[in-house]
């Protein structure tokens, strides 16, 4: 178990609140900042003060609390310079590559633009987690905004070299409807009807579907497969470029 407590619960609708939490310096990361209500309600029950807010990247359900918690708390804003100005309060800019700490917390920077132009993740090694927001779902991948294929690819091809054990936070609870599609493209692939059961079985309980094993995605996330020879025979693409591959699964899953 990692020595760094995770929390993630629920902000808007759909989308998750994570705070991560640095015991050493009693420092306190919120991955973007949804809504202010449920991170406070988090925070209190946890008896934590936030000090930074990591920001992936600039829509407003990923960045609409920034400048109450910053005014709250003093918190420190970080998030991709590519976006710096489209995101409210943002004190310190990052780009892929960078790597930081937080206490005795060592954060790493990647690249994963596609779903926005400076979208950016969050690995950090000690703690097992990979904050991927809206770049890499359980079952999915973002939606091509400001992107495209080509570029999304290389993104999730970033993620998809981390290490199995990785823990994956995503921005969004879009695991049921995901896992529906991911069985209609690829429906003889096992690990995915055992992910898909679990899937349903957890959404029926009211729980949340993540995080989930890197490992696990690597193996059944059709997203990260666009290069498997058993995916493409199944998509009738066969030997064919793993970049259309992967803008002919988007591009299902948009109409899906």
């Amino acid at each position: 178990m990692s020595p760094y407590p995770i929390r993630q619960f629920t902000c808007r609708s759909d989308n998750f609140g994570v705070l991560l939490h640095d015991p050493q310096s009693g420092s306190t990361l919120s991955i973007d900042a949804p809504e202010e209500a449920p991170i406070l309600a988090a925070l209190e029950r946890e008896g934590w003060r936030l000090t930074h807010i990591l920001t992936t990247h600039h829509h407003g359900d990923h960045v609409a609390a920034n400048e109450a918690l910053k005014e709250r708390f003093g918190a420190q804003v970080v998030g991709p310079e590519a976006e710096r100005a489209r995101i409210p309060g943002l004190d310190r800019g990052v780009r892929g590559g960078d790597r930081f700490a937080v206490g005795s917390l060592r954060i790493e920077v990647i690249d994963t633009p596609g779903h926005t132009a400076g979208h950016v993740s969050y690995f950090v090694p000690a703690a097992g987690a990979l904050f991927a927001a809206d770049t890499l779902f359980s079952l999915g991948c973002g939606r091509l905004f400001e992107g495209d294929a080509a570029t999304m690819w290389e993104s999730v091809k970033r993620l998809r070299v981390l290490p199995d054990e990785t823990m994956l936070f995503c921005g969004h609870e879009y695991t049921a409807t995901n896992a529906r599609f991911a069985l209609d493209v690829d429906p003889g692939n096992l690990l995915l009807q055992e992910r898909v059961k679990e899937v349903e079985a957890l959404r029926v309980r009211g729980e949340a579907t993540l995080p989930v094993a890197l490992g696990r995605e690597k193996r059944t996330n059709p997203f990260l497969r666009a290069d498997d020879p058993e995916l493409q025979g199944a998509l009738g693409m066969a030997g064919e470029d793993p970049v259309a591959v992967f803008a002919a699964l988007r591009e299902r899953r948009n109409g899906y």
